[in-house]
């Protein structure tokens, strides 16, 4: 039936990720013990006062449609966490509500591009970032964030790859897969590069609230005021709050913009879940302490492996300013255990290590692996032993 599919869907390029996924499920339907280091969200709960509130707004009635963007309760909540973490005042019209960032994102591209129009996406990036522009019909432009500078790119590197059909660029920071922050200066240098080139920017800050070392996170968007008026802010509570479940992301810009997201969403999804909302509501109107309990907590995790991963023969890795990845160049250790690729070397330790780990390949960096410290400790520190001894077993010379 491949005759009756669409083109779009045709170009899509599938997960990296399935196949390990669907390996680690069949070696753990045979009994076999294996840990896996992927997940993408936190291992907390999310925080009770949150369900509490979702439950009682059940119990009042509030299950039935609301806004295609959002309640004005939540857009208000959302409004005021602008004012408080980044100083930036936004109006209602401004503020856009979806099921999920990743929606957000989908909604947002879909808005701004035509056939042909090009976006400029760093690497190492997010898996979706160029699925979900070729679907808008764009071609993703890859730059290079090199190792050597934390994986993040420089402004003179946006100028380089820009052209005329060049519509956007996205801003991941911190960054999944890498943890790596954009300092102040680097944001404000390709700022003015995006103003001088008149792009418009996609800046992905759903990790914010998960900075360590003293980091601090600088929205581009606050630094100028031409740049907040170019610039589509993208979060949501799935990682600050744990409600991964709860799909609940946000955008914050130009009300033309704002305009055509909300329009689409009232073709496709409609309202963002009622009940979800309310939690949302909940999660910036309540305590925040349990985010910084999070935080915190992710943090030591960080503290505990970080030289256990370094340690491990052929892995060099930058340590994370934020979000809860490490993402090592493998590529040594591959070779070493008579490797090709690593994604070879990925498939080897789940099948001889019972350890499950994504390979870079699907974040466009190919000679990485990413590791999730968003799970136990123990478990954590158990599969570096375990990747360990297999490295140093299988090196062949």
């Amino acid at each position: 039936m491949n005759e009756f599919l669409a083109d779009r869907v045709k170009v899509l390029t599938p997960s990296t990720t399935l196949a390990i996924t669907a390996k680690a499920k069949e070696l753990r339907a045979e009994g076999k013990d294996v840990i896996g280091l992927g997940a993408g969200e936190p291992d907390f709960n999310t925080p009770d006062h949150i369900i509490e509130a979702a439950y009682e707004s059940m119990k009042a009635g509030q299950t039935k449609y609301t806004p295609a963007a959002g309640t004005a309760e939540l857009k208000k909540a959302i409004m005021d966490k602008f004012q408080k973490d980044q100083h930036l005042s936004y109006e209602p019209a401004e503020i856009f509500v979806g099921s999920g960032a990743k929606h957000v994102l989908y909604n947002l591209f879909q808005a701004v591009l035509n056939e042909g129009d090009e976006v400029l996406i760093p690497t190492p990036y997010w898996v979706s970032y160029p699925e979900q522009v070729k679907l808008a019909g764009g071609n993703p432009v890859f730059v290079e964030g090199l190792e050597e500078n934390d994986y993040k790119v420089t402004a003179e590197q946006i100028k380089a790859a820009a052209t005329d059909r060049t519509k956007a660029v996205i801003i991941n920071s911190p960054s999944n897969p890498t943890g790596m922050v954009y300092t102040k200066q680097e944001l404000e240098e390709i700022g003015k590069a995006c103003l001088e080139l008149n792009l418009l920017i996609v800046s992905d800050e759903i990790y914010e609230k998960l900075l360590y070392g003293g980091t601090k996170h600088f929205s581009i968007a606050e630094l100028l005021p031409e740049l907040k008026n170019q610039t589509i802010l993208v979060n949501g509570v799935s990682k600050s709050h744990s409600m991964t479940g709860w799909r609940i992301g946000y955008a914050a810009g130009d009300k033309a913009i704002i305009k055509a997201m909300t329009n689409l969403a009232s073709h496709s999804t409609s309202n963002p879940t009622t009940t979800a909302q309310f939690g949302a509501l909940a999660a910036y109107t309540g305590t925040q302490e349990p985010v910084e309990v999070m935080r915190q907590s992710f943090e030591k995790r960080l503290e505990k492996v970080f030289d256990q991963v370094t340690a491990i023969p052929g892995f060099r890795c930058k340590r994370p300013q934020g979000a809860f990845y490490l993402f090592p160049n493998v590529m040594d250790a591959a070779k070493a255990c008579g490797f090709e690729s690593v994604d070879d070397f990925a498939k080897g330790l789940l099948e001889k290590a019972n350890v499950a780990v994504i390979p870079g390949s699907g974040f466009g960096a190919p000679e990485n692996i990413r590791l999730s410290y968003a799970t136990d400790l123990n478990s954590f520190e158990e599969a570096l032993k375990r990747i360990r001894q297999y490295v140093e077993t299988n090196q062949k010379n």
